[in-house]
């Protein structure tokens, strides 16, 4: 159990023991991978998030030990962590974007994706390509076109719209409506 020694030297104010990061890891990565599962709620998701967290606190020991509350940090490091692979999960490509970028081949790509890519502006569909596609970054695209990082997301929005819109029957949650 992580607690202070109690031990004095020569009358010196009692010092806490900086405990080792295995001791810290055995006392609370359950407790904090509950908390942690409690606030997400998935369970899986938490595991994963306290073992980032705590590799993070491994890392960094010397100065995480040193603070007041260690459990504290630790579990808004996997807090963070989680909300951070929500997003990306969130993210993800739709349905019509996986199957025209799964080959180079057209001849295996849906003709509805080519029929609505084609039909979008130039300007949108440059900015499709080079975000969803390429994989660009939002900064990288702006300057691979020319723009404004604002100009990016304005274009890559209205594209997606019309796209998700247009290629809705490829969606399977779209069908099962």
């Amino acid at each position: 159990m992580i607690a202070d020694s109690g031990a004095t030297t020569a009358g010196a104010p009692a010092v806490p023991a900086v405990p080792t990061f295995e001791e810290f890891w055995l006392e609370r990565r359950d407790p904090i991978g509950r908390a942690l599962a409690m606030t997400i709620g998935n369970a899986q998701l938490a595991a994963e998030a306290v073992d980032e967290a705590m590799a993070r606190a491994l890392q960094r020991w010397p100065q995480v030990s040193e603070m007041p509350h260690p459990s504290a940090w630790v579990y808004r490091v996997g807090l963070n962590w989680s909300r951070s692979i929500g997003k990306r999960v969130r993210r993800r490509p739709p349905i019509w974007l996986a199957s025209a970028a799964s080959s180079v081949d057209a001849d295996t790509t849906d003709p509805s994706i080519d029929a609505a890519l084609a039909a979008l502006p130039l300007a949108q569909r440059s900015v499709v390509v080079c975000r969803l596609l390429l994989g660009l970054s939002e900064a990288q695209t702006a300057e691979a076109l020319r723009l404004r990082p604002g100009t990016v997301k304005s274009r890559l929005s209205r594209a997606v719209d019309q796209l998700s819109t247009t290629l809705a029957h490829l969606d399977p949650k779209e069908t099962d409506r």
